[in-house]
């Protein structure tokens, strides 16, 4: 076969390398020992070509993908040459990846015949690496409160394990066979990458192989040039406010402008608050992951990210800002702002792309955790995040239950499986009816998820987005914010947003209620039959209908025309 790939060669290739990552993902989701794993799917895999450009990933949560070729650069800068097959090197350092410390990322060269092709990665998120608190700290102010901190690390060597680094991760976890075993589903997952490129590489050899990822690149590039240079030029700009930082009470403030010349973009976060005290804190590189993440969900959606990807964007992050975490920074809860950067970012990028703009959503992991360290009764973690409602956009009402945009395939955990596995029952996992914001396309609902404590154990909470909700767009109003319900067994409650664990007795209820997306366009716009579906589907109270859409939903559920207010247009 000729070396130089022709079109259908490189289609061949493009296709193959993702189905490759999908194979690496489905090895580590049955493999992992943690239920954040193999149900949440907090994770991501990827593989990458020997200057650590990214050729296929999987889905996951997309915040990572966007950074994982940065740690593939930093294992190549730190070991060179000195690699050999079987190796495997691991990293989780906020600084260098941008995430927090639970966030383990494993890299493993891939050579055929000899030869250095490739590498392959997966990121997962370990239950406990030793932090100040089981599982995820909401109280920490600084990243030696955060557990275990690694830089490119060898940890095997030639399919060998080298026992000072594993016994080392043994004694900074309350959980070592947990984590050794979803390290181990890793090592499997970039073994299965390995295997598969192989296949591929013996069909077509390396050269071939290797023209055909270049083609591959240069087409993204192409593609992302002629998007931009469709924009309309100028300099937009947003702002926002985080609740707190998680330990004081004040507003953080989130700001970034956008300019489009031409073909390029340039990403400003001047204004950005500076670094806090709190565990918001989040790494450049990270940053720039959520702002590539951010651009590709407006731009080219449907094609894949390589690495010719983003080379039309311009990032620029002040040294001192929330977003460029340098030590002693704590970074635990580092995605609560990015969620919010996203969508100042998608809200600037609607005004120069109007047919495609989207209301905000709501924006934040709104993470439910609870646990127990008691070996007698066993000790236990559960660490989900919580579906809640996205933005209308022209043409669409706003999606859902939806997980937020930072975590893409992340889930919470079924119902069955939550009380198979964990002594807590869920009580409610429903929509929350009238937290969609009112427009003619509305905002998607937010969800009612509530747990009844079966024994006593700990709990902790991380909700957001209550001083800056999912804003609507052209008329359309904001979506609600998040609510939190303690409900202790004597009946006296308490509402809390954020929550540093806390033990609770059994028969203590925690019902969180999460924010809805925002609204597009005049709500009394909105069609008669469209609200009463919306009624009847239980998206939009009676009463709301009336108040908020000026449609009166009559006692058979049908609409009163007569009493209700004409329709406005657009």
């Amino acid at each position: 076969m000729s070396a130089k790939a022709d079109p259908i060669t490189t289609e061949v290739v493009r296709n193959f390398v993702i189905s490759c990552a999908e194979d690496m993902n489905a090895s580590l989701w049955r493999s992992a020992f943690s239920a954040i794993i193999y149900e949440g799917r907090d994770s991501a895999v990827a593989l990458l070509d020997v200057d650590g450009n990214m050729l296929g990933q999987s889905t996951g949560v997309p915040l990572f993908i966007g950074a994982i070729d940065a740690c593939v650069h930093l294992v190549k800068e730190r070991y060179g040459d000195d690699m050999a097959q079987g190796d495997i090197f691991l990293i989780n350092d906020s600084y260098l990846q941008g995430t927090h410390l639970h966030d383990i990322t494993a890299v493993g060269p891939i050579f055929h015949e000899g030869t250095l092709v490739g590498f392959g990665a997966a990121r997962a998120h370990w239950n406990d690496i030793g932090a100040i608190d089981p599982g995820s700290t909401m109280g920490s102010t600084s990243i030696y409160h955060e557990g275990i901190r690694l830089g490119p690390t060898r940890i095997m060597r030639k399919f060998e394990p080298i026992e000072e680094w594993y016994d080392l991760l043994r004694r900074n976890t309350r959980m070592p066979d947990m984590s050794i075993g979803d390290l181990n589903a890793q090592i499997a997952s970039i073994r299965t990458g390995e295997r598969r490129l192989g296949q591929l590489l013996d069909r077509i050899g390396i050269e071939t192989y290797k023209s055909a990822c270049e083609n591959i690149f240069e087409q993204a590039r192409r593609l992302d040039r002629e998007a931009i240079a469709a924009l309309k030029d100028g300099t937009y700009a947003r702002e926002g406010y985080l609740d707190d930082d998680g330990v004081g009470d004040e507003p953080v403030k989130i700001a970034m402008s956008m300019t489009i010349d031409g073909e390029r973009m340039i990403i400003d976060l001047e204004g950005t608050s500076g670094p806090v005290l709190g565990s918001i804190n989040c790494g450049a590189v990270q940053t720039k992951s959520l702002l590539r993440l951010a651009y590709k969900t407006m731009i080219n959606p449907d094609r894949a990210i390589t690495g010719g990807s983003f080379e039309t964007m311009t990032v620029k992050i002040p040294d001192d800002c929330l977003f460029n975490a340098r030590e002693p920074a704590a970074c635990e809860w580092y995605f609560t702002g990015l969620g919010l950067l996203a969508d100042l970012m998608i809200s600037c990028m609607s005004e120069a792309m109007p047919d495609k703009a989207k209301a905000a959503h709501y924006g934040d992991s709104m993470v439910a955790a609870f646990f127990s360290m008691d070996e007698k009764r066993g000790q236990w973690i559960s660490v989900e995040p919580t579906a809640g409602g996205w933005g209308g956009g022209v043409g669409s009402d706003g999606q859902s239950a939806l997980v937020n945009l930072v975590n893409g395939g992340f889930r919470n955990i079924p119902a069955e499986v939550y009380e198979t596995k964990f002594p807590v029952r869920i009580e409610e996992f429903s929509i929350r009816r009238d937290s969609g914001g009112p427009g003619r396309w509305r905002g998607g609902c937010g969800v009612v998820r509530t747990y009844k404590l079966l024994e006593d154990c700990f709990s902790a909470l991380w909700f957001e987005r209550s001083r800056t909700p999912a804003w609507g767009l052209e008329g359309g109003a904001d979506g609600s914010g998040p609510e939190n319900t303690i409900t202790h067994p004597d009946g006296t409650s308490e509402k809390l947003l954020k929550m540093r664990a806390r033990e609770f007795p059994a028969g203590t209820v925690v019902e969180t209620r999460t924010g809805g997306g925002g609204g597009y366009g005049n709500p009394k716009a909105r069609p008669f039959d469209e609200v009463l579906a919306d009624v009847r589907q239980g998206y939009v109270s009676v009463q709301a209908a009336w108040n908020d859409y000026g449609v009166r939903i009559a006692g058979d559920m049908s609409v009163d025309e007569t009493a209700s207010q004409p329709r406005q247009s657009d």
